[in-house]
């Protein structure tokens, strides 16, 4: 009898249904306005009450795409809303709207659609043709911005492998397609300058500054690469004085980077044979930034030039600060492309040169 008791007691215990836990569902969708532009602040409720109280809340993400899951199986309005949209007003509206246990519906709110649009004032209407026309206006210019882009990079390329000619004629389109962009300017100007084509390069070159100058948020890297430019091309057209005042704009509206505007200067004023303007243009250079070792070396290269020789000994009498100059360049680069020359030099003035100059560490 107890074994009989014992036995039903199992019999009843497996014999118990197995209830499983309800499943849910989930949904999805894809949200834009009536001028097809994603709506990427949505919010999406779930209601069993006309869209009043909501029981579930979605939001949008950055693609204007939503999706929610653990939504109990039933039949729910589907509502949309902006964080500023009114709790008793809705953007749009989706009514009995079925969620399936262990299923993703998918519902989007295309506010593009016929029936939406019909239901608009007819000044929300023209404001929604005013809004599409810019819209439009916008791609536009975005895609012709793109292209620009993709020439500017070409043109950089061209420039720096030598390619004047190539870069010239597509900065040249694209500066009549969009006149008021000044990075264009420039590089048409740089261009210009490795032609030789000097005053062509200037007027560009004087464009770009211009118009960067002009703008709300000027660009200090496009000014100063302007004026650097601007500098080589005026010392070339015999320009001294401007071009100097050009290397000074570089610098000042780019102090990051004066050392090596004024090392720029230095070395055009020394290929124009402006002895003066490179040992001021050096020194410049020199107090922006003293670890740099070609500056040494110009303004060792223009004060030399100044040098006599002594009839007595046949030693060179070179201008005070020639041998710490050249002291220093080799100080800070003895392996450099001009040691061998200032040692020379060196040694001609009967200097001692100091072996203990080690190249500095990189």
């Amino acid at each position: 009898m107890r074994k009989m008791k014992l036995w039903l007691a199992l019999a009843v215990a497996f014999c118990l249904p197995v209830f499983a836990q309800e499943q849910t569902g989930k949904i999805h969708g894809h949200i834009q306005d009536p001028a097809g532009v994603a709506v990427t602040d949505g919010i999406v409720t779930l209601s069993t009450d006309g869209g009043k109280t909501a029981k579930y809340t979605f939001k949008a993400d950055s693609n204007g795409d939503y999706k929610g899951d653990g939504i109990a199986p039933g039949t729910y309005t589907v509502s949309l809303r902006r964080p500023d949209t009114p709790a008793d007003k809705v953007l749009d509206q989706f009514l009995n709207v079925k969620i399936t246990a262990g299923e993703d519906t998918q519902q989007d709110f295309d506010m593009t659609r016929a029936d939406y649009i019909s239901k608009l004032t007819p000044e929300q209407r023209k404001q929604l043709e005013e809004l599409k026309q810019k819209n439009a206006e916008a791609m536009k210019e975005n895609a012709v911005i793109k292209n620009l882009n993709a020439d500017l990079k070409q043109a950089r390329d061209d420039n720096h492998n030598k390619n004047f000619a190539a870069a010239e004629q597509l900065m040249l389109k694209d500066t009549q397609a969009k006149p008021d962009a000044s990075v264009l300017w420039l590089e048409l100007g740089v261009a210009q300058a490795g032609e030789k084509k000097w005053p062509d390069a200037e007027t560009s070159l004087k464009k770009a500054i211009d118009l960067e100058s002009q703008s709300k948020k000027p660009n200090p890297e496009v000014q100063a690469a302007a004026n650097n430019s601007l500098g080589e091309v005026l010392a070339n057209e015999g320009k001294i004085q401007d071009a100097q005042a050009a290397y000074e704009a570089a610098a000042k509206v780019n102090p990051t980077q004066a050392g090596m505007y004024y090392s720029n200067e230095a070395i055009v004023m020394s290929r124009a044979g402006q002895t003066d303007a490179t040992v001021a243009a050096a020194d410049k250079a020199i107090a922006a930034d003293p670890n740099k070792p070609i500056p040494y070396y110009l303004k060792g290269q223009a004060l030399i030039s100044k040098a006599t020789v002594d009839p007595k000994t046949g030693k060179i009498v070179a201008p005070p600060g020639t041998t710490e100059a050249y002291q220093k360049y080799l100080e800070l680069d003895p392996n450099g492309p001009f040691a061998n020359e200032v040692k020379g030099v060196l040694q001609g003035m009967g200097e001692t040169i100091k072996s203990s100059y080690k190249a500095p560490k990189k």
